[in-house]
């Protein structure tokens, strides 16, 4: 397993798409590789890949989230 090369990340988020410091660090990984340009060709989450996160991450309570 590799590391996150944080310092070209920076540098990409900072200085190419000219964020500041807050910006990038309030990004989840996934926005800032759609802002790179990354990610064009990723498939759309399907209804099989749904129902299996769904089993392996069930819902605390039910199902609900205490609204009627």
């Amino acid at each position: 397993m590799s590391g996150v090369d944080w310092p070209l990340l920076m540098q990409a988020g900072l200085r190419g798409l000219g964020l500041r410091p807050h910006e990038f660090w309030a990004l989840t990984p996934a926005e800032l590789v759609l802002l790179l340009g990354g990610g064009a060709g990723a498939a759309p989450l399907g209804r099989a890949r749904l129902e299996e996160l769904a089993r392996a991450f069930p819902d605390a309570n039910g199902g609900t989230d205490g609204r009627d």
